[in-house]
């Protein structure tokens, strides 16, 4: 019965939507299983065209880490830019999960939620770790002005 369940669990975890990964950086050497590594993320705010983010979360290496079975530490940090134009519909919400991923085999992840600063007028994405028992206190903010987009990133 508990492997059948355990088999649920990961099963849900399959479909959920991915962030394209840019890269990973080693961090600690191990003589047995893959280094410890930072990797970095990028994605687009699904509800705000001309909003992209790039998350870096450590990863464990090890024996462990590559199966799945070892759990990540909170450690992170984001960057969103505005990367065109902005407009915004009167509907939107002031606090929204945008992006999550997974830092353990069961229950725990790292989620991104954007807060809408009206007052300001900039949009807010806060990088969090989530445990069903327990949270993290680790937390990650970037902020993106809502300013006229004058045009083309420059060239390549």
């Amino acid at each position: 019965m508990k492997i059948a369940s355990l088999i649920g669990l990961a099963m849900l975890f399959v479909g959920q939507a991915r962030a394209e990964e840019i890269g990973c950086i080693s961090t600690t050497f191990r003589f047995l299983g893959a280094n410890d590594k930072v990797c970095v993320e990028a994605f687009d705010d699904p509800e705000i065209p001309g909003v992209s983010c790039h998350v870096s979360q450590a990863r464990t290496g090890g024996i462990k880490g590559p199966l799945g079975l070892a759990e990540d530490p909170s450690r992170f940090g984001i960057s969103c830019r505005q990367t065109g134009p902005i407009a915004l519909t009167e509907k939107i919400s002031e606090e929204k999960e945008v992006f999550s991923a997974n830092t353990s085999l069961l229950f725990k992840e790292t989620q991104v939620h954007r807060l809408y600063d009206r007052k300001r007028n900039t949009l807010v994405y806060t990088a969090i770790s989530t445990k069903i028992i327990e949270g993290s206190p680790m937390s990650a903010i970037s902020t993106v002005p809502i300013v006229r987009w004058e045009g083309a990133a420059a060239p390549k």
